[in-house]
């Protein structure tokens, strides 16, 4: 029997998540491992008068691709993809995976051309979303490989993902509703402010927040969501910051990073673990020694770190940071073709002041 809360999240997904039209053209990313929950939001996209499209993504083939391919078969775009891009009004990515170190054998510099080569297919998709011409929002489905990441069991991951994504209440809508609300309080207070301050044990840094937006993340493009993001102004960031958590990213797992910045350059990194990739993603152009955003993670249903990015940087209590590409609706102008978010807990004293008055103090808001 199918469990109750898959059928929720699908449900949300496609009409308060993209909010699917009739007529729209959706397409749907997934895999096997995510096969229950996309079965059910394909059939939600169909009640809901859209036009399901479905890309299935393996691993096991980019892994494929990224050792055995040449060069051009690793910068070569597909039409499809493109046309998909350019054209589709929602697109909905369920992950899911069997195993989540698929590609930590993979040559990070290959994976660099890869990633170098779907910078324009990126920036055309941040645009669309900025815009509102392209409505997306992704998701995981929970698998034991993903609740082996979180050293949880499967059955305890699948109660933290589903209490997560509030589809274990009676009304997921009207609880992301409220979150928004609260959200949208906080948005309100720092539309027009200009300078942050962020100190703790772990971080000392200055930004500018000028001209800059605020967004209310309250489940339209990640679920779950929890967040307030923003594009700092890409030569304002200064100072250093020790990421409390690892970063993840194709498959590695880096640790212990330590970031300097100096005019909104990151001028030193390093890592305990991991440290040659590491520098090989922040050499992948040059946006990618910029910050693209600066964020607060505000999902309290959220609490532990799983090592999905998905839930990590909503952690509520933390802030994140992400290298590279910035989104339009910020402001920001930072263009890369990364976008790495790495998290610093705050709820050991991290304190954040804006325009010289305490906005948040560990973990909490004070406005």
């Amino acid at each position: 029997m199918n469990d109750p809360r898959v059928t929720k999240l699908a449900c949300l997904l496609a009409n308060y998540c993209v909010a699917v039209k009739p007529g729209d053209k959706v397409a749907i990313n997934s895999n096997l491992a995510g096969l229950p929950l996309l079965t059910e939001t394909y059939r939600e996209v169909l009640r809901a008068g859209g036009y399901p499209l479905l890309f299935w993504q393996e691993d096991e083939f980019l892994e494929i691709l990224l050792k055995e391919g040449n060069d051009d078969q690793l910068r070569y775009i597909p039409e499809a993809i493109k046309i998909v891009n350019d054209t589709y009004d929602c697109r909905i990515s369920v992950r899911g995976s069997g195993n989540t170190r698929t590609l930590s054998g993979v040559d990070p510099a290959r994976q660099r051309t890869l990633q170098a080569a779907g910078q324009e297919l990126f920036a055309t998709f941040m645009r669309r979303s900025a815009t509102g011409e392209l409505r997306w929002v992704g998701t995981l489905f929970p698998s034991n490989a993903y609740a082996q990441e979180a050293d949880m069991s499967l059955s305890d991951f699948e109660d933290f993902v589903y209490s997560a994504c509030y589809v274990d209440k009676e009304d997921p809508v009207a609880e992301w509703q409220k979150i928004s609300a609260e959200q949208q309080k906080l948005v309100d207070w720092l539309k027009g402010k200009k300078e942050v301050a962020v100190r703790g044990p772990d971080i000392d840094m200055t930004l500018s927040i000028a001209d800059r937006t605020f967004i209310n993340s309250d489940g339209k493009h990640n679920m779950p969501s929890g967040e307030i993001f923003t594009g700092p102004v890409e030569e304002s960031v200064n100072g250093w910051v020790c990421f409390t958590y690892p970063a993840i990213s194709n498959g590695r797992e880096v640790s212990g990073i330590e970031l300097q910045f100096e005019n909104g350059q990151i001028t030193k990194a390093s890592a305990k673990k991991n440290e040659e990739f590491l520098l090989a993603m922040l050499d992948t152009d040059p946006g990618a020694r910029y910050l693209g955003e600066f964020a607060i993670g505000t999902n309290n249903n959220i609490q532990r770190f799983t090592k999905s990015i998905l839930f990590d940087e909503k952690i509520g209590g933390t802030l994140h940071m992400a290298v590279g590409a910035g989104y339009p609706e910020t402001g920001s102008k930072n263009v890369s073709a990364i976008h790495w978010d790495m998290i610093c807990d705050m709820r050991n004293g991290g304190q954040m002041w804006v325009d010289g008055e305490l906005f948040y103090d560990s973990g909490r808001f004070l406005i």
